[in-house]
């Protein structure tokens, strides 16, 4: 099993943790939700012997600290802080994954440093600016409800919420045999708090200029878990980049975590996927 070297990278207005791992071209996860950078450890398990994989606390998780812990983040501060982590890490254009949170990420990266980026696996990016207007509003107001929810209730209503508007089912979870369930530890809880109170306004607030994807010299594959409901949230803004790209949707195994779910199957289409750049 290759080794896990770590870092840290001061940033404006933060210092960010990083792990790397694994050998080849430089492949960066940029995570969803509230995950930090062992979030998609069983993923990494099966592609660090292809590619050189990094993966990072985002600002204000974990191990990633902000200098202010009193202001919010952006988009383009998360964008901007995969940017100055690669630029430390690599001369050569990275590939990059990025899931939900993660995909928008990587959606302003491409759109802010284009050269920085050959390939951006999109998958389900949480990005309301990719909608029709009215069904982008309503999107967004669902975000701030499970805000409210989150402050006048607590953290299990508002994870409730959120699979509901992702389209997860709880009580009937789909999963590859074999893998251990990440514990919800007190680190998991904050980063979940930070999230809703901080990403979930950022998202709501967010500057993409989708007109700009397009003409990216980054290529980018808008992708979707196989098991996600077709109307809901997440996958419709897989459907609306696809169609902004003038490509279509590629399918990844499982739903909207699929990459934490599925790491074999997932693993695979990921390869797939990163090889093919005709």
């Amino acid at each position: 099993m290759a080794t896990t070297t770590t870092g840290r990278l001061p940033v404006p207005g933060a210092t960010l943790h990083y792990e790397v791992r694994g050998t080849g071209p430089t492949l960066l996860i940029s995570q969803s939700g509230e995950g930090d950078a062992g979030r998609s450890t069983d993923l990494v398990d099966r592609i660090s012997d292809d590619y050189t994989v990094v993966t990072y606390d985002r600002r204000g998780l974990s191990r990633s600290t902000l200098d202010d812990p009193s202001r919010g983040v952006t988009l383009a501060e998360h964008a901007e802080d995969v940017h100055h982590l690669l630029a430390a890490l690599t001369d050569e254009p990275a590939l990059m994954l990025g899931c939900s949170l993660g995909a928008v990420i990587g959606l302003h990266l491409a759109v802010r440093h284009p050269g920085q980026i050959a390939t951006l696996v999109a998958h389900e990016p949480v990005a309301p600016r990719l909608l029709p207007h009215a069904e982008r509003v309503r999107h967004e107001e669902e975000l701030a409800e499970i805000q409210r929810i989150h402050r006048r209730d607590g953290l299990e209503p508002a994870i409730k919420a959120i699979t509901a508007v992702l389209g997860i089912d709880p009580a009937n979870p789909d999963a590859e045999p074999g893998l251990t369930p990440q514990p919800m530890n007190a680190q998991r809880v904050a980063n979940f708090g930070f999230f809703i109170e901080h990403d979930f306004t950022a998202v709501i607030g967010d500057t993409l200029s989708v007109t700009e994807l397009p003409a990216t010299s980054t290529r980018i594959v808008s992708a979707a878990g196989r098991t996600t409901p077709r109307a809901v949230f997440d996958y419709r803004c897989a459907q609306e980049l696809a169609v902004v790209l003038g490509t279509e949707i590629t399918e990844f195994p499982g739903g909207h975590n699929g990459n934490t779910t599925h790491p074999r199957a997932y693993a695979a289409q990921l390869r797939r996927v990163l090889q093919d750049v005709a």
